[in-house]
């Protein structure tokens, strides 16, 4: 009987709230304000949107290119460009005078090769006596290879040891292994 009571007097000393009321939530009134900005400035779903003119010729034309393909539109546009005879007119940009130039000061570099910097490492052939120090070399050269693996891939050769290395790095590493009795080759 105690809870009844005390849920009935709860019940009834709940304030109600208004909107615009100071002591109203804060959400309440949010809410309730939004709804009605909403109602006043969106369309109502189903209706199109109001467009610029009241011409219903137009308001069908634009019904109908909005429903075209994009295959569709770019033939539409073709066919307008040359039913209205609109020329293409290239749009300046100001990054494209950079390019330009850069290109012309291409071509006298084009004449003479330009010198390579980056190199691939192959080991063509070695001495069949220096083949353990070879293999020892090659092991310590690529990373996570075992013993076994380095002798199978130097007993493959030609192979690559070491791609896209700078030429003071690529030339150190042929003398090195040129030393120990292979021939290497940089390409």
């Amino acid at each position: 009987m105690a809870s009844r009571c005390s849920s009935l007097l709860r019940a009834a000393t709940r304030p109600t709230f208004v909107t615009g009321h100071p002591l109203s939530p804060r959400w309440l009134e949010t809410a309730t304000s939004t709804d009605a900005a909403s109602k006043s400035t969106i369309p109502p779903p189903g209706k199109a949107s109001a467009s610029p003119s009241k011409d219903p010729i137009i308001s069908q034309l634009v019904d109908n290119i909005a429903s075209l393909t994009l295959l569709q539109a770019a033939d539409l546009v073709t066919h307008l460009k040359s039913r209205l005879n609109i020329q293409e007119i290239a749009m300046p940009v100001a990054a494209a005078a950079a390019p330009a130039a850069a290109a012309a000061s291409d071509e006298p570099a084009a004449e003479k090769p330009k010198e390579k910097t980056i190199f691939n490492v192959m080991l063509e052939s070695f001495d069949a006596a220096s083949k353990p120090k070879i293999i020892r070399e090659v092991k310590a050269l690529v990373p996570n290879l075992t013993l076994i693996d380095a002798k199978k891939f130097v007993e493959s050769v030609p192979k690559v040891l070491k791609e896209n290395l700078p030429k003071e790095e690529a030339e150190k590493l042929k003398k090195t292994f040129e030393t120990l009795g292979a021939v290497v080759k940089l390409d």
